[in-house]
């Protein structure tokens, strides 16, 4: 009898030990009674009958990922490989529905994915699937929520987030947008050039009519400066012939002037002797007599003629 107690106490406090579980924050654990389901229980300490009890399985409550690559080909027969992302999780309430209906759940999505992708794929250019895949998406995400509802599942979002065509139509691509860049490239390089010629050639004609503009003013001053001289000559009775020919003889000798200070001048002025000066008011007034008889003779002309 006195054996039989502590038994009896270990026993029941190992039955007592058994007969709590816990289950953790967002998970389900579904209780069988003699193989026949019992009672679902959420996160927190939980009661069962030891022996008579089981927990046959638990499932998470949290959203679940499953990433699916499939294999088809475009409109234009192109392979393509694209990688979908299925994001799910069992709903609360469909706890038994997700348990006791589907063994397999990965693979229910998988062909779910291969079935929608292959039939919708193969209507598209490979430039219209990298266009059009959220429209893929969405298609992948209907289909499973009317398949997988029944199942206890919600399918929370669908992503496609790798478009792979074959690495030779890849590097086809490639060189295609390559090339159009380059060309783009180019054109941006001739519009420049052509811009600077033109721009250059303005500037050009801009240069030369402010030059020109320069010239005909600097000899405009010129002009009136002389045209002061001789005002200024004649009124000391020096007549403008006599006035012309002292200012072009001044200007000669200023010139040779300027021309001596510069050191470093490699201006030669013709004629350029000490008589150089002499000789050609010489020579200006003669030229200016000449002139002035050839005019009297010219009227004497027209008056015997009249």
């Amino acid at each position: 009898m006195s054996f039989s107690l502590p038994i009896f106490l270990f026993l029941g406090i190992v039955v007592l030990i058994f007969s709590f579980f816990t289950v953790k924050q967002q998970t389900a654990a579904i209780v069988e009674r003699f193989g026949r389901f019992q009672i679902i229980r959420h996160s927190g300490l939980q009661l069962k009958i030891p022996l008579v009890d089981k927990i046959a399985g638990r499932l998470s409550l949290k959203i679940q990922q499953l990433d699916v690559i499939i294999e088809t080909k475009t409109l234009d027969d192109v392979f393509v490989r694209l990688k979908v992302s299925v994001q799910y999780k069992v709903i609360k309430d469909k706890v038994y529905d997700a348990f006791y209906k589907l063994d397999y759940p990965h693979d229910q999505i998988t062909s779910y994915v291969f079935d929608v992708v292959r039939a919708e794929v193969p209507k598209m250019k490979l430039d219209d699937v990298f266009v059009k895949k959220d429209d893929i998406a969405l298609a992948v995400k209907a289909e499973l929520n009317d398949a997988m509802l029944d199942y206890g599942f919600d399918i929370i979002k669908t992503l496609v987030t790798d478009i792979d065509p074959d690495p030779q139509v890849k590097a086809a691509m490639n060189r295609i947008n390559a090339a159009d860049r380059e060309k783009t490239a180019a054109q941006y390089e001739g519009d420049a050039q052509r811009i600077l010629i033109v721009e250059k050639a303005k500037a050009e004609a801009e240069s030369k009519r402010l030059q020109g503009q320069g010239i005909a003013d600097q000899r405009r001053e010129i002009a009136r400066g002389l045209e002061e001289s001789v005002d200024v000559l004649n009124r000391v009775g020096i007549n403008s012939q006599e006035a012309s020919a002292l200012i072009v003889v001044t200007q000669h000798y200023d010139t040779l002037q300027a021309i001596g200070s510069e050191t470093n001048s490699n201006l030669i002025l013709l004629p350029n002797s000490p008589q150089a000066g002499s000789n050609m008011l010489n020579d200006m007034v003669a030229s200016f007599t000449a002139s002035n008889q050839i005019g009297e003779a010219m009227k004497e002309n027209k008056k015997k003629n009249s």
